[in-house]
């Protein structure tokens, strides 16, 4: 596969986000010194620099079809970048740290295209069992996986309450006029002679009863 290396170059130092930077120990093919590089990883290329202020990259690694692996070294925190293709090189890398090298292994193994390709996969596949899940019931209930027919009659509604008669005008104002009549005989014998309750709106509580009018002597 032939790559544009002015393409490449652009690419690489552009403003797009990296999925992750930093330095790494890199072993050299032929010298088997572990020299200092600027990694930039960029979807499936790994990019390495000479330094981080370096505007070209010295080479890029294409992870299509490798494994990223732990391997032995004189270098502590080191991994290996292996292809299946037995004349591919194999890249031998080293972190600073354990932290540094486990972020570098998980970032590296997720970006393959086939990697991306099986993440599809399995998030479709999780989907259709969502879906599934969600489809209402057909046929019988399932317990404790036998078929359960119900074959009892449906429940009724329990009855409605008998409704309460209301008394009509012509029996309230005789259960009043009651009341009424028997306060009356109550409070009369209570009341001063010759005095009657004033109605609502007169001056007073009680009224004094007029005097009887005399009949004029007729001539």
């Amino acid at each position: 596969m032939k790559l544009n290396e002015r393409s490449l170059a652009f690419y690489a130092t552009c403003d797009s986000p990296a999925d992750n930077a930093g330095f790494l120990y890199k072993k050299g093919e032929r010298n088997t010194a572990y020299h200092k590089r600027w990694f930039v990883l960029k979807g499936n290329m790994l990019f390495y620099f000479e330094d981080r202020e370096s505007r070209e990259p010295v080479g890029v690694i294409i992870l299509e079809g490798c494994t990223v692996e732990l391997c032995e070294s004189t270098e502590e925190f080191a991994f290996a970048i292996r292809f299946d293709c037995a004349k591919s090189r194999t890249y031998i890398l080293a972190a600073d740290s354990q932290a540094s090298m486990e972020a570098w292994v998980k970032s590296l193994s997720r970006a393959s295209f086939d990697y991306m390709r099986l993440v599809v996969k399995e998030l479709e596949k999780q989907l259709e069992e969502m879906q599934r899940g969600w489809s209402p019931p057909c046929g019988p209930l399932k317990e404790n996986g036998c078929a359960v027919w119900n074959n009892a009659p449906p429940l009724k509604p329990p009855p409605l309450p008998p409704r309460r008669r209301t008394a009509g005008f012509s029996t309230l104002h005789e259960l009043y006029g009651r009341e009424v009549a028997e306060l009356r005989r109550e409070w009369l014998p209570r009341l001063p002679s010759g005095t009657f309750p004033c109605l609502p709106g007169s001056m007073g509580k009680w009224a004094v009863a007029p005097a009887p009018l005399k009949a004029k002597a007729t001539i």
